[in-house]
């Protein structure tokens, strides 16, 4: 049985952001739901829900005791998680009784950030969002897109997007790919069409570089990782990580390199015939070109060792027992942008599994096939806002989201007073921003820009206590939420049902919006009377009611039926009846379930058998582009290349920064639960033992890593797992909200160190090109004033 220790708040230190709250006598936000509460209510077996702690989504069976969870199990009917849960995934139901929580609407009453709010109702919130809308549209003449929003990865996304995009008509919407994995996605359906999905079970010889799944994220496909019956896994990384010890061979890269290797293991293909030639005509369009191309650099392997540290013999010997496998897989990853060429590298990861003919077959990169739902949020009536101007993020990027945009981009022409119209506003939503991209104190800037900002959250991160106004959502286990497709190998529905009603005054996300909507529909279509000419127009034409009506300024146009109602309409008219029924009772539905569905050992389970299975979609229709006009019109390489820029170099006296996430923590969603605490209680810095001693430095001891944006102190781990130019330590960690008991300037935060750079392709942040120098810390008391904001 695990032991969970409770942590005692550390009260008024020097420098912190306490959430206070005032106006309503005996109000705790430290106060569960007692016993006495739940004592009348009957006994319950398990519901099935869907797990929110990380973005895999894993199924499960809460259940539940007199109105309360007691325990999380997994669910054996949904191929994508194959009867697991994670101690993560477990972990759960202490998010759900946080006593940290957020509980109540609140609303600011002291500075930005000093973290003082009055609790208020529902009604309160509502009114003042309205009012400060109104008045900054006004002053805007109704430019929707002086209010920007923003959400993080997660099921409501779309729908969100709907609601402040769609109908209210703000184009300034952003979302985490810009600081996470739009240049795999990109180059991803830029070649190959669509995003898709590895077969990493199927693969005979998989080639890792720069994914660390075993450190990352454990969920089943991170098992099929480990090799058995001949099949073997490369790994490249800098660093010796779990994954790398799990691996057949391991070899560290230099940070930024891998699309050296990858380009020299397509000329050893391309120059020794080792590459699937009829594949390569018939599906690679340009293959000429880019054969030409490949051979005419030059990239051999001496030149690829001189870039990536990796033996020239070793690069020839993985290039030729890659293509001489039945089914290799040169891994595509998920992970943030590390380096400038990312979005190259990524390019020509995917034509080299091209070249092997591991696209669109068994153990390849795979297309599938996918359930497509026709979500209600997707044809609500839209209204035309004459005035409401474009997003301008994506200036200076080449192809970049048209939906979720740049953040870099976007917070550097809001702070400089670049941006062609003033952002006022914001609504923030299930995305700590303040502590999710390079450069925390230009965020900061950033937020201190606005006249209204709105937070929807479970948690008093770092951004909610910057916010005017907190809107308590409530967490995944207290709510249903639109049903959702998963796979392409083993296509499913799954369901996240409601298990328990909302704690406190928290409410879903559709409920907020419902009174949103309500509060705000009316006082803004008397804006856009006032200034669009056009609107004007109309109502003279038809009259105003009908012109509300018919042109769609009811914002609350989805909301007359619940979630539950709206799953049952979709699910009954899309799948039928019995898809609905098998849906709220095992939370999963696939056609065929029944007949196919068997457990083969115990706990293990077939969901489909192989011959069922959707390996190979596009057959004669499969074309995969070499060659990409768009980027050669904007002066960018058309296909992938090396530059003398891309080299690795770390000044004298100094160290290259890396970070990434641990699979204990999802970035800083959880990084308040106190189970996962007990699992890992801090991040460390990771430095060469060779080095660190030779500097004179003690394991364990605290130093201070400085970077040109910023320092942090935390404490020393000496170990021979990483190269001696190079330092890692953990994302998650170094919050500074008071509020957040277990989290609150517990280790430290990477962002404070890395610098805001900027690749040009998709506008994403680089990750990793900070270097950083390194000193002894002397002064253990001062840790966490020093790891506080302005500590530079």
């Amino acid at each position: 049985m695990m032991k969970i220790v409770e942590i005692s708040r550390r009260k008024f230190l020097e420098g912190s952001v306490a959430l206070v709250v005032y106006g309503v006598a005996g109000c705790s936000l430290k106060k569960n739901p007692s016993d006495k509460e739940f004592e009348d209510l009957p006994k319950r077996d398990s519901i099935p829900f869907l797990c929110n702690m990380c973005r895999n989504k894993c199924a499960g069976f809460a259940r539940i005791e007199r109105g309360k969870v007691v325990k999380l199990d997994p669910n054996p009917w949904f191929p994508k998680s194959r009867n697991m849960l994670c101690p993560k995934g477990n972990a759960g139901i202490h998010s759900l009784y946080d006593p940290d929580r957020l509980k109540y609407p609140l609303i600011r009453i002291g500075k930005r950030g000093e973290g003082k709010y009055r609790r208020v109702t529902w009604d309160e919130a509502y009114r003042y969002i309205t009012d400060k809308l109104v008045k900054i549209f006004d002053e805007e003449k109704d430019n929707r897109s002086a209010l920007a929003f923003c959400n993080g990865e997660g099921f409501n996304k779309d729908e969100f997007i709907s609601f402040f995009g769609t109908k209210m008509g703000s184009a300034n919407f952003l979302d985490e790919g810009s600081i996470c994995l739009n240049t795999k996605l990109g180059a991803m359906v830029l070649t190959l069409g669509e995003v898709c999905e590895p077969d990493i079970a199927g693969s005979d010889y998989l080639l890792i570089s720069g994914a660390n799944r075993f450190e990352s994220l454990i969920t089943p496909d991170s098992i099929d990782m480990i090799r058995r019956d001949g099949k073997k896994m490369i790994v490249l990384d800098p660093r010796c990580t779990v994954t790398a010890l799990k691996a057949d061979e391991w070899y560290p890269i230099r940070p930024g390199t891998d699309l050296a290797f990858c380009l020299a293991m397509s000329w050893i293909a391309l120059k020794e015939n080792l590459y699937d030639e009829t594949f390569a005509k018939r599906h690679m369009v340009d293959f000429d070109v880019y054969r030409k191309h490949i051979l005419s650099q030059q990239y051999t392997s001496s030149w690829a060792e001189e870039k990536t540290g990796v033996p020239a013999k070793t690069i020839e010997k993985i290039a030729r027992e890659f293509f001489a496998a039945e089914r290799p897989l040169y891994y595509p990853g998920r992970r943030s942008v590390w380096s400038e060429n990312d979005f190259q590298f990524r390019r020509a990861l995917l034509l080299l599994n091209a070249l092997a003919g591991s696209i669109d077959r068994k153990g390849g990169l795979i297309y599938g096939k996918k359930f497509d739902i026709p979500y209600d949020y997707r044809n609500v009536n839209a209204p035309l806002y004459s005035n409401a101007r474009d997003r301008f993020d994506l200036e200076g990027v080449v192809y970049g989201s048209k939906q979720g945009g740049s953040w870099l981009n976007f917070r550097e022409m809001v702070v400089k007073d670049k941006a062609p119209y003033r952002v006022r506003a914001m609504v923030i939503r299930k995305h700590n921003v303040v502590q999710n991209m390079p450069d925390i104190e230009k965020t900061r800037a950033m937020l201190e820009k606005m006249d209204l900002i709105v937070v929807m959250d479970t948690m008093p991160s770092d951004t909610a206590v910057m916010a005017d106004v907190i809107l308590p959502e409530c967490t995944y286990l207290e709510r249903e939420d639109l049903v959702q497709a998963f796979g392409r190998l083993e296509p499913s529905l799954a369901l996240r049902n409601k298990v328990i009603d909302p704690l406190y005054e928290s409410k879903s996300m559709q409920e907020i919006l419902k009174g949103l909507a309500k509060a705000l529909s009316r006082p803004l279509f008397d804006v856009s009377k006032k200034w669009d000419s056009e609107l004007s127009k109309n109502i003279e034409e038809i009259g105003e009611t009908r012109a509300f009506e018919e042109n769609g300024y009811d914002l609350g146009e989805l909301y007359d039926k619940d979630v539950s109602e709206r799953n049952r309409i979709l699910i009954v008219k899309e799948f039928g009846e019995e898809a609905y029924r098998t849906l709220k009772e095992r939370g999963v539905w696939y056609p065929r379930m029944d007949e196919f569905h068997k457990e083969t050992s115990p706990h293990s389970y077939e969901y489909y058998p192989e011959e069922k299975r959707y390996y190979t979609m596009r057959g004669e229709k499969l074309a995969i582009k070499c060659y990409l006009k768009k980027l050669e019109k904007h002066g960018f390489d058309p296909m992938p290349v090396w530059k003398k820029r891309y080299d690795f170099h770390v000044p004298k006296g100094m160290f290259r920064l890396l970070t990434g996430r641990h699979v204990m923590f999802t970035q800083t969603a959880t990084s308040n639960n106190r189970v996962l605490h007990e699992l890992m209680a801090t991040n460390c810095l990771w430095m060469n033992a060779a080095v660190g001693r030779a500097r004179g430095f003690r394991n364990g001891e605290q130093v201070c890593v400085k970077s040109v944006v910023g320092k942090v102190i935390l404490p020393l781990f000496l170990t021979n797992r990483i190269a001696p130019e190079l330092l890692f330590f953990a994302h998650g960690f170094g919050m500074e909200s008071d509020a957040l008991e277990n989290a609150y300037r517990i280790g430290a935060s990477d962002n404070r160190l890395i610098e805001a750079k900027m690749e040009k392709i998709y506008g994403c942040a680089i990750m990793h090109e900070t270097n950083v120098t390194v000193e002894p810390f002397r002064e253990p008391s001062r840790i966490c004033s020093e790891n506080s904001r302005n500590g530079k």
